[in-house]
């Protein structure tokens, strides 16, 4: 079931719509965000709290090759997770000025990190310039993980980036097209 006001499952977004919606997200943070959440495949609320030191260098604020999702930010907190920096989340981090402590800091607390609230709140309006519906910020993820399976990547794999503690948790994010299923049949050979 899509989502309909808040309710059912995330839509899984397809390349036009992503393009779509980081043209309308409007600044590089709110597209480094979003871009943390697709190519890391991670929730809002971890994206959300990445640390500086855990993306960017100390040294020279360059972007690492890998980026940690700390223990304590996942939903869990079993374990620390630590992803390769796709090329292109690379490039819309080099386009994101970082605050001290926080990747993604709050603009009214210098303390604080960017509220995931807030954060929905910057997609809605991006969706509604676009013209999407159906989206959340749990749709990044839910693409990430789909795309992943689609290109053949095995379950055990997408579970250590996605961080689900079962592969029946994961199973529930990943979305079958009628397409994957005609081509599943054509392949079969006796």
């Amino acid at each position: 079931m899509p989502k309909i006001d808040r309710h059912g499952k995330a839509s899984v977004l397809n390349r036009e719509q992503i393009n779509q919606l980081f043209e309308c997200l409007g600044s590089d943070r709110n597209r480094a965000l979003f871009g943390c959440c697709l190519y890391l495949g991670c929730r809002i609320s971890e994206a959300c709290s990445l640390q500086t030191a855990d993306v960017y260098s100390e040294v020279d604020r360059e972007v690492r090759s890998q980026i940690q999702i700390r223990r304590a930010a996942t939903k869990g907190k079993i374990a620390t997770r630590t992803i390769d920096t796709h090329p292109q989340l690379r490039e819309l981090l080099i386009k994101h000025v970082p605050g001290k402590l926080w990747v993604f800091q709050s603009r009214s607390h210098f303390w604080k990190h960017i509220d995931p609230d807030s954060a929905d709140w910057i997609l809605r309006q991006a969706c509604q310039k676009a013209g999407l519906e159906g989206v959340s910020t749990h749709s990044f993820r839910r693409t990430a993980l789909t795309a992943l399976s689609s290109s053949g990547v095995p379950l055990r794999v997408i579970q250590e980036v996605s961080g689900h503690r079962s592969l029946n948790e994961l199973q529930k994010y990943l979305e079958v097209s009628p397409e994957q299923v005609k081509n599943a049949i054509a392949n079969l050979k006796f």
